[in-house]
């Protein structure tokens, strides 16, 4: 259980941040490693783009169970929504004692809250022997080769995503205050006599000056941050939540449906209960509207996704044969 104690001007500091490095570095984290050719299309797309391209520590650093994924990485946003290329140069610029106060807290964890360590690989050791400095420049080369390859492209649509969210989550806090709020956000968070409450395998206790709160299109479960480094200036914590409610998502599709239509199809097709547009989808999942058009194409031709017009909009919703598909899928 983690337990943040949060004082009254720690509330009124609290406040939402929008952060691409924080979106694309949740690919490095155990979320991003979810069940092969079920799992999420982009979440599965980039992490094939992780092994498949040059990106040696991006993938040595890589969370693949319960870990830490060094801060470095994760730059604090100081502004609601902060560009990639700023985030790049304070990877690039972080203190050389903060990188390599993050590597021992990667390498020996923090056993007494549950915090395991682990081995650093040889490509990391390396880099880090010719300085916290020199790791954090090619770390930050690293984020931005991947950032160009599998993110760029998508990410106008998936800001205006997280933006929106950010702004339906102000509602709740004007309509019904910040108590409101932190329940409303995961079924595993609540407000608790003062504190945050988070189930979690750590158990932490700490006062906070404040929390940052960022949605995520990648993260399907909770994530705090909270810096493990002693000796330098600590970080606040930050938590990290599904953009989209659980319980509004779509049954997941089985690995064997994956396989025969394709990790991209079966997310569409399971996602269709209820009508949405080609734009509405491709902003949720990180795809251009041309390659969802295509997909709900094949999907329609095959009679598993029916289109119907409203005023400008195409509306795609998935057939009962699609809905026979999805929960008995060939083996």
């Amino acid at each position: 259980m983690i337990r943040l104690a949060v004082d009254s001007t720690g509330l009124a500091r609290s406040r939402f941040a929008v952060s691409p490095l924080i979106e694309a570095a949740g690919t490095l984290m155990p979320w991003g490693v979810r069940g092969e050719l079920s799992a999420d299309p982009w979440v599965y797309r980039a992490r094939r783009l992780l092994r498949r391209e040059d990106l040696p520590l991006l993938t040595a650093l890589a969370v693949d169970r319960a870990g830490y994924l060094p801060d470095f990485l994760t730059p604090y946003p100081s502004v609601p929504s902060p560009d990639v290329a700023d985030e790049l140069e304070q990877v690039r610029t972080t203190p050389p004692e903060r990188v390599v106060a993050e590597m021992e807290a990667v390498r020996v964890g923090r056993p007494t809250n549950g915090l395991a360590g682990r081995e650093l690989p040889d490509v990391v050791r390396e880099t880090l022997a010719r300085g916290g400095r020199y790791l954090a420049e090619r770390a930050a080369d690293e984020l931005g080769r991947y950032w160009e390859s599998g993110f760029a492209a998508h990410w106008p649509q998936a800001r205006a995503v997280l933006e929106a969210e950010v702004d339906r989550r102000a509602l709740t806090l004007a309509r019904y205050g910040a108590a409101r709020l932190f329940d409303s956000l995961h079924p595993s968070i609540r407000w608790d006599g003062g504190a945050l409450r988070v189930d979690s395998h750590l158990d932490v206790a700490l006062p906070v000056p404040m929390v940052l709160l960022v949605p995520s299109l990648v993260a399907y479960a909770i994530g705090v941050s909270i810096d493990p480094v002693r000796g330098v200036p600590l970080r606040p914590p930050a938590l990290i939540y599904p953009a989209r409610p659980p319980a509004a998502d779509a049954a997941p599709p089985s690995a064997d449906l994956a396989r025969l239509l394709g990790p991209t199809r079966a997310d569409l097709l399971a996602s269709l209960d209820r009508p949405a547009t080609t734009t509405a989808l491709a902003s949720t999942r990180f795809l251009s509207p041309a390659t969802v058009s295509y997909h709900l194409g094949v999907l329609r031709r095959a009679g598993l996704v029916s289109s119907t017009r409203s005023g400008r909009e195409v509306l795609y919703l998935r057939t009962p044969q699609g809905g026979r598909l999805l929960s008995s899928p060939p083996g």
